[in-house]
């Protein structure tokens, strides 16, 4: 039985997602722009992005769900306006717009899972649904379905609502009685290079390319060791995620916001903390604090060390008594860090301090920062 797809996009809608198309389960055309982007070693140490199973998978998405026809592609928005004095107050630990609420994840997949189990019984069909965790290109399946055009920033961008949507995917093997096609060019952003020239760390080497080793939402996220000392004063205060090329793009400003009100943050401190709270996190505080939220996969230790490297490039005096106390933390990334961010905030004498440690750290990583500060 063939799908009708109004049905499908009412029943979509009230289950709160913001748009919804449907494209044939056919390969990505940029399938081969991505093994070029995994052979330039651009995934960094998302080693996941590059296995051949992963790959077999991208390339036919019938190894994924034999006799796989179609695509149903749902985009949910997110973000909201907040102070920019706020977010960008040196003071504070900047967060992405689209961590500030609960985790994405929990909200869309029960929702695309009723989505699959409602058409199920009304026709039967098998799905497998994705919410940014199958071997999929998502944002180029979802330009296929009609949902934008691919941006020289390489996100997704609806010209009437912007970047800031959250996909999700159900592959199934049903048909439906009309597919939706892209609306859009390729791409719509002319001559603009904004998103390009104001990365901070120049993670574009080229238009709808991104080199996610230099990428601070890769460093702040995905990264798990020890961040480029040349990166670290670009990064700002930014310690999980980055908005930047999308907040430059001048289709941003069409952007809706978060209509689902567990994406929007409870207060300011949600969506940048001060970074006095963040340096003084334990286990504990940090569950607390973060539990249910993107930032959850981090762990404490990494978000220590992202708080550090905002607060070195803060600069304040003020940051020296939590960044002392960091050079005992049980975590190497954690001593390690916080002993470069307090070469760049203590005074000459201060760093004194460093010099009596050096010899009595056990960890050769953050032995080797405690060396480059003392030069």
């Amino acid at each position: 039985m063939i799908f009708p797809v109004e049905r499908l996009k009412a029943r979509a809608a009230e289950l709160g997602f913001n748009r919804l198309g449907i494209t044939p389960a056919e390969p990505s055309p940029y399938f081969d722009a991505y093994l070029r982007w995994i052979d330039a070693g651009m995934h960094g140490e998302m080693g996941y992005m590059a296995r051949p199973d992963r790959q077999a998978r991208r390339r036919d998405l019938n190894v994924i769900l034999p006799g796989a026809r179609s695509l149903v592609v749902v985009a949910l928005d997110y973000g909201d306006v907040l102070p920019a004095d706020v977010l960008n107050d040196p003071s504070r630990g900047r967060i992405a717009a689209y961590a500030w609420g609960q985790d994405y994840h929990d909200i869309m997949t029960p929702r695309l899972e009723t989505l699959a189990a409602w058409m199920q019984s009304e026709v039967g069909g098998t799905f497998r649904a994705y919410v940014d965790t199958g071997a999929i290109l998502e944002r180029s399946h979802g330009q296929a379905a009609g949902l934008g055009f691919t941006g020289k920033n390489t996100m997704l961008i609806h010209p009437r609502f912007g970047s800031r949507f959250f996909l999700g995917l159900l592959l199934t093997d049903m048909e439906f009685d009309e597919y939706d096609s892209p609306t859009q060019p390729a791409t719509m952003c002319g001559t603009c290079t904004r998103c390009l020239t104001a990365c901070p760390t120049n993670a574009f080497p080229r238009p709808h390319v991104l080199d996610a080793r230099r990428c601070i939402s890769y460093l702040t996220i995905e990264y798990k060791g020890w961040i480029d000392p040349v990166l670290r004063p670009l990064m700002g205060n930014w310690v999980f995620g980055c908005d930047v090329c999308q907040d430059v793009c001048p289709f941003q400003r069409f952007a809706p916001g978060a209509s689902e009100t567990a994406l929007l943050p409870v207060d300011v401190d949600r969506a940048a903390p001060p970074l006095l709270d963040l340096l003084a996190l334990d286990e504990a505080d940090f569950r607390a604090r973060f539990g249910g939220s993107p930032l959850a996969r981090l762990k404490r230790d990494r978000l220590v060390r992202n708080a550090c490297i905002a607060a070195g490039n803060w600069g304040s005096d003020v940051v020296v008594p939590p960044l002392l106390r960091l050079l005992d933390d049980a975590s190497p990334l954690a001593r390690g860090t916080a002993a470069w961010a307090f070469g760049r905030a203590a005074s000459e004498e201060a760093r004194s301090v460093l010099a009596a440690r050096i010899d009595f750290e056990p960890d050769a990583e953050a032995k080797a920062e405690f060396a480059r500060i003392l030069g």
